[in-house]
């Protein structure tokens, strides 16, 4: 059996709100190996993207932990989980979250800038490396408002990947791009996966998507079903 690289116990999220007392997530426990797909699906509201966010330490639970490689990371500060995320997780989402004002190249080597591990030119022959892997290396000082929504979802993968996280999230990431285009970036999703030897976390209302991956989730509600 593999050795568990994330392990959620017990978690729950609430909010409040005019009406007092929101419940998003009861009693949610799963756990994942190293290398593993796992899916995540759920009609809207169901509290998909909520959970994806507490397991990335972009949020954190009302109660409950989450471990990641047996760092239980909900007990952290937003300082500690933010260096959490830069060494180890990656994160793709639906609607790119590029910088506007930075080129291809320089979107990718944001995510190694900020961690400090490597310099310089290091850090720049990797993006360019990995831009070139995802079919844009004719596009590296292109802004992103001249790319295509297919384009920028490719740059979005490569700045995920950059690092080589232990694990990766990605949150409905072809819900914004037409079929064509949807269909390369799972495709280079699912090889950088298996390249990188990462863990791979997907929400997504796809079902060919969802059965890509080795395990599957559905949420209803808040709750696993």
């Amino acid at each position: 059996m593999r050795e568990n690289l994330l392990v959620v116990s017990n978690v729950f999220k609430s909010v409040e709100d005019a009406s007092g007392k929101l419940s998003i997530l009861t009693d949610i426990s799963l756990n994942l190996g190293v290398g593993q797909t796992l899916s995540i699906v759920g009609a809207s509201g169901s509290g998909k993207s909520t959970l994806l966010s507490i397991m990335a330490g972009l949020d954190a639970p009302t109660s409950g932990e989450v471990k990641l490689g047996g760092v239980n990371i909900s007990s952290l500060d937003e300082d500690a989980r933010a260096l959490i995320r830069a060494s180890h997780i990656g994160f793709v989402f639906q609607n790119f979250q590029l910088i506007e004002h930075l080129t291809a190249l320089e979107n990718v080597m944001l995510p190694l800038e900020i961690s400090g591990e490597i310099k310089g030119n290091e850090i720049r022959q990797r993006a360019s490396e990995i831009l070139n892997r995802v079919g844009l290396g004719q596009r590296l000082n292109h802004y992103p408002r001249f790319m295509s929504g297919g384009e920028q979802q490719r740059v979005a993968l490569a700045r995920a990947f950059i690092n080589r996280p232990a694990i990766l999230f990605a949150d409905e990431p072809t819900g914004s791009l037409d079929e064509i285009s949807g269909n390369k970036v799972i495709e280079l999703l699912f090889e950088l996966n298996h390249v990188n030897s990462s863990t791979l976390i997907l929400v997504t209302h796809d079902p060919a998507l969802a059965a890509r991956c080795q395990r599957q989730l559905h949420l209803q509600g808040g709750r696993l079903v």
